[in-house]
């Protein structure tokens, strides 16, 4: 069997082939490949930036929308950014590399409870997702609830996000993940947690049975690009390297080091977020310690917390108190007053703060 090549072409229509052939050879920089008949040019084919069209006089179609991605902008078409070919069609050029867009959070306090049964949701590579702040406060963040029922090798290929933050926690289970730079596959066990920096490429290879996440994503809404050119894993990079002024780390439940909370009657470990990427976010896992809980406020932009284990009753300002267990979460805004009480010995919380160098002020 012998190897065939294979095009494909988009077609849009035109009235006059002769107005359009300048406007993509010269304008968007295309490469005419044919044009026939000789002796009256009705149908030409253009090719270039991985893309081949096809413009036939009479076409029965519609004019289309062409978009162009370049990482530079401003160099082609001399800058424009909407243009309308002669025929009709119309073309966006647009950054190859999208942006992460500052979005204002919309602050609000927020209980999310297992037990008011939100529904699961299937997403990317067959994963079940749970949306833990269903306002994601106004855009600005997205924590997911990610579980895999039957665990195995999950369906997933190497590519990366458009974030400003991203954590995953290894809530339940174990999972294996292949990360750009970092060697050979990491095992993430319950109670251990990664930061996947900015454009850091990563696939998930395989998980237990009944594995479950928290994930955490800054914008709310975020790009995922496959990359189809990189196979994981790499090799050993220079465990300096930054993406995007964020260096990965891997925090291990097994070497953590437990420490007094900043908030009396609770001890805590520090996964060294916040000095890997540089105090954009911080998380901590939190346990009843000794001594008398005390209200306090926060000045955070975001503070989302999840409850692992154990239980407790969630005091707030002009709020009802809420009881809460294992699968549920709220968000605290800032400069609202809260309370931690009747927390059960077993109590274990996931607490991610943006940014991580946000200042607590106890109240007596």
């Amino acid at each position: 069997m012998t190897d065939q090549k294979i095009l494909a072409e988009i077609v849009v229509p035109t009235q006059e082939l002769r107005d359009d052939i300048p406007f993509f050879t010269r304008t968007l920089g295309m490469r005419l490949e044919n044009i026939y008949p000789a002796d009256s040019p009705a149908v030409a084919s253009f090719s270039g930036h991985g893309l081949r069209v096809r413009v036939e006089k009479g076409a029965p179609v519609a004019p289309g929308l062409i978009r162009i991605l370049t990482d530079d902008p401003d160099s082609f078409a001399q800058g424009q950014r909407r243009l309308t070919a002669p025929n009709g069609t119309e073309v966006q050029i647009v950054p190859l590399t999208p942006a992460v867009e500052p979005i204002t959070t919309e602050h609000a306090f927020a209980v999310q409870r297992l037990r008011d049964n939100a529904p699961w949701v299937i997403g990317r590579a067959g994963m079940h997702y749970r949306d833990l702040i269903p306002t994601r406060l106004g855009g600005s963040v997205i924590a997911s609830h990610i579980r895999i029922p039957d665990g195995g090798p999950v369906p997933d290929m190497v590519h990366y996000h458009t974030v400003g933050f991203q954590l995953i926690f290894c809530y339940r289970g174990w999972v294996d993940v292949l990360y750009e730079d970092q060697g050979e596959m990491i095992r993430l066990h319950a109670g251990d947690c990664v930061n996947q920096p900015p454009g850091i490429r990563h696939r998930v290879v395989h998980a237990s049975p009944n594995i479950e996440v928290i994930e955490i994503g800054v914008p709310a809404e975020h790009v995922t690009t496959i990359d189809h050119e990189m196979t994981l894993p790499n090799g050993k990079g220079d465990p300096a390297r930054e993406w995007d002024g964020q260096r990965f780390v891997h925090h291990r439940k097994d070497e953590a080091v437990w420490a007094p909370f900043r908030v009396p009657g609770f001890t805590a470990r520090d996964t060294g977020m916040s000095a890997g990427t540089k105090g954009v976010a911080g998380i901590q896992v939190i346990r009843r310690g000794e001594g008398q809980p005390r209200p306090y406020s926060h000045d955070a932009d975001i503070h989302f917390t999840f409850v692992m284990d154990g239980t407790m009753r969630l005091s707030a300002d002009g709020q009802e108190p809420r009881d809460l267990e294992p699968g549920d979460a709220f968000v605290i805004p800032p400069g609202l007053t809260v309370r931690y009480e009747a927390a059960s010995d077993d109590l274990e919380l996931l607490e991610v703060a943006l940014r991580g160098d946000f200042v607590t002020r106890l109240q007596a």
